[in-house]
């Protein structure tokens, strides 16, 4: 009797500090911070926006996103790259992630070194749009305007290296035009100074923009994809309508920081897949003209260093650089 006493109590105490333990690494026991590298109202706000609320509560703790802009969303990504790797501190990130490194002589983190993926999250064309107050209706319209009056038709980006910016020089290379890039803090400016006619015209994310165009507040001529948008049937490809080879697909990422445990990134990559999953929120991504991937981390990391090598031939073939 003593004998299965001991043993019993033996059994206990060295289950005790197991269970200790498998609590202490519980995630996650706190709200996780979600950090956008860029203003709000772009493209990278919203789809976090989109994405937190049903993370949130799949994760059982709350998913805040924080807005930490500037230098084309290199200070919010060194903010993650430095930051402790236990799931605690995200970033969701798009082109300028890779695009960067090629552009500045000094970029503060490194896109494949410094980060864990935790998976692709969607991807998405742009809309080339217009003020209602420019004599533009196609394609075409802005070639010859912008031909005619060289150096003199701007279009708002929403940094150097962002997302605009790319899809506008990829426009005047094929284009053989001279648009001339008004930088933004974030698309979000980029697209109050396109509204308020600032300047002539954006090459923003559908997402951000389809509710200006529907308000008739921007008139949109074009999609940067080589098919049309479900979003906006009627409206046709820039390749379809005046410029033809001309493509530009934005990607969405969320990482973690380098080192974050496996267990984590699997558990934050399950979460975001089942987010993507309810219906609710695939009406919400797709009525934006967004397509959902919800991919693995291993996929997203390859997808990261292709991104990586593409853009750097092409940053160096334009001859980009930051001042």
């Amino acid at each position: 009797m003593f004998k299965n006493k001991s043993l019993s109590l033996s059994i206990l105490l060295a289950a005790t500090p197991f269970t200790t333990h498998a609590q202490s690494d519980a995630f996650p026991t706190k709200p996780i911070r979600l950090i956008v590298p860029f203003a709000p109202g772009g493209s990278v706000d919203l789809i976090s926006r989109l994405m937190s609320a049903k993370m949130s509560e799949l994760l059982g703790q709350q998913l805040i996103v924080d807005n930490r802009a500037g230098a084309s969303g290199n200070i919010g990504s060194e903010l993650v790259a430095r930051a402790s790797a236990d799931g605690y501190t995200l970033l969701m990130n798009t082109l300028p992630f890779v695009v960067n490194p090629a552009i500045f002589p000094r970029v503060p983190y490194h896109p494949i070194n410094d980060f864990a993926p935790v998976g692709q999250v969607s991807t998405s064309p742009s809309v080339l749009t217009v003020h209602p107050s420019v004599p533009v209706n196609s394609v075409k319209d802005l070639l010859a305007l912008a031909k005619a009056r060289p150096g003199q038709i701007n279009y708002a980006s929403a940094g150097i290296g962002t997302n605009p910016h790319i899809a506008g020089e990829l426009f005047n290379y094929l284009g053989k035009t001279s648009l001339v890039a008004v930088h933004f803090k974030g698309g979000g400016p980029g697209l109050i100074a396109a509204m308020s006619g600032e300047v002539t015209a954006t090459f923003t994310n559908i997402a951000e923009t389809s509710a200006f165009v529907r308000a008739k507040k921007l008139r949109a001529i074009g999609i940067s994809s080589l098919k049309r948008s479900p979003a906006f049937p009627e409206i046709p490809t820039v390749d379809e309508s005046g410029l033809r080879g001309y493509e530009f697909m934005t990607w969405f990422v969320l990482a973690a920081p380098a080192k974050t445990p496996r267990a984590v990134i699997t558990q934050l990559n399950d979460a975001m897949r089942k987010a993507l999953a309810t219906p609710e929120q695939i009406k919400l991504f797709v009525d934006r003209g967004l397509d959902i991937v919800a991919g693995s981390p291993d996929a997203a990391s390859e997808h990261l260093k292709k991104e990586l090598d593409r853009w750097a031939r092409v940053v160096k073939e334009r001859g980009m650089r930051a001042e």
